[in-house]
């Protein structure tokens, strides 16, 4: 692999590239899929491929290949891509080498080491767990389970020379009731270590999936809602994680151009990005450009802090990269991504302390919101009353509407049940004063 890069770096060089960037991945992954109880198939996939970045006189070329023996060609390609572009007068250089950090909790060898049989034995568990609830009205829809094993290796003409490894886990259902009235409800788990209780993901869906059956209609009317870490994860990467990208904030597509340092959230509320954190779905010693990683404070004590940066905004705006450079693979470019993004606020029983309300497990549709204004509104799903300070009846259809940032104003509690939502780590969240149509 080390071979491989360097060869392509060299020849790039050699071919009048002024900077080169390397950036080699390869993957391995199990996948297990459940169809009506069933665990309908499995399959193994394998990848692996080298994205090339030239630049010359600061126009930036690109290519890919997933051939050793067209590497040259891809180099080529890449090159001669730089020559006929026009300079880009925002570009500040490729990243320099720099000391990087020590992670952990990102590679677990039982992973890698598991056969297809136990990635099967461990699908199978998320569907005994579905049926196992009481009624046995439980049918297994769909779902999956994957185990991943990935490397990758990023070099450049700066001296930088990354090379990490990592595993993850995952398991996924989505139930129905089979019995009396209708009722849908799913659960998910994913780590990178071998430590996920698979039974439990099945029995969470069918005790959420049956205790949604016979749900009431109520009243449009405002109120305290509680959002479970699904829903609350959903909507703030879909609703507020654009506005703190700082490529939307340099092209005027963000509300918080220029509000450095002003309050826009609960007093108690703080957002870290933490490309640092032990375990986490998003850690590593960099970024996918070769940045060391960091914790950056995106909202403190509810003032807001920084955007989010690769090394390209960065230069764009005279500031430090704050290692937010991803790659959904090797055959694309890096931008700016969230890395571990966690949700902080004083926790306690939340619901115990509401006297009325609503409580949301799950919302659809966050996709569909504003990602300037950050208005939103969603579909709510496994949605159900508070009444006295506990959870009472499960309500038949709801739609939440609102605006995120008013929302982060209005977060009056946290629960303490955090979660690891993809790369979001987030408790329940209430907010007081929301929207509700049922």
């Amino acid at each position: 692999m080390y071979d491989l890069a360097q060869k392509a770096l060299a020849f790039a060089m050699k071919n009048g590239a002024d900077e080169a960037e390397v950036y080699y991945a390869n993957s391995r992954s199990t996948s297990a899929n459940i169809r009506k109880n069933m665990v309908e198939g499995a399959n193994e996939q394998f990848s692996e491929g080298i994205g090339i970045r030239a630049i010359i006189g600061g126009a930036v070329g690109f290519a890919s290949t997933n051939m050793p023996d067209r590497l040259e060609d891809a180099v080529k390609i890449a090159v001669d891509s730089a020559r006929v572009r026009e300079s880009d007068p925002d570009w500040t250089g490729l990243v320099s080498n720099a000391k990087y950090p020590d992670v952990s909790g990102t590679f677990d060898k039982k992973i890698v080491a598991m056969e297809l049989y136990e990635c099967i034995e461990l699908t199978l568990q998320m569907i005994e767990g579905a049926r196992s609830a009481p009624k046995s009205n439980i049918l297994a829809t769909s779902g999956s389970f994957s185990r991943s094993y990935s490397k990758h290796l990023i070099l450049n003409s700066n001296g930088v020379e990354v090379e990490e490894e990592g595993t993850s886990t995952s398991g996924f259902i989505d139930v129905i009731t089979t019995k009396g009235d209708t009722a849908t409800a799913y659960d998910f788990e994913v780590s990178r270590n071998h430590d996920i209780d698979f039974h439990k993901i099945g029995v969470n869906a069918a005790k959420l999936a049956q205790g949604s059956q016979n749900g009431i209609s109520i009243e449009p009317h405002k109120t305290d809602v509680i959002l479970h870490p699904f829903a609350f994860s959903d909507i703030i990467e879909s609703a507020f994680a654009p506005s703190i990208d700082a490529d939307n904030m340099q092209k005027g597509r963000s509300s918080l151009i220029g509000r450095i340092g002003e309050e826009i959230a609960a007093s108690e509320l703080t957002i870290i990005d933490d490309g640092l954190m032990p375990g986490g779905i998003e850690t590593g010693i960099s970024d996918d450009e070769g940045v060391p990683s960091q914790q950056t404070s995106v909202i403190e004590n509810g003032v807001f802090k920084s955007y989010l940066f690769d090394s390209y905004t960065a230069g764009k705006d005279g500031v430090k990269s704050t290692g937010n450079a991803a790659r959904q693979s090797y055959v694309s470019t890096p931008s700016v991504g969230l890395r571990n993004f966690i949700i902080e606020y004083p926790q306690s029983d939340i619901i115990s302390e509401t006297d009325s309300g609503v409580f949301v497990n799950t919302v659809i549709g966050a996709h569909t919101a504003n990602a300037i204004s950050g208005d939103f509104s969603v579909e709510a799903r496994n949605a159900y009353t508070i009444k006295d300070g506990q959870v009472d009846k499960p309500i038949r259809s709801l739609m939440i509407s609102g605006n995120i940032f008013e929302m982060l104003a209005n977060i009056s509690g946290a629960g303490m049940d955090v979660r690891k939502v993809g790369g979001t780590v987030t408790p329940s969240i209430r907010v007081s004063d929301m929207s509700v149509v049922g």
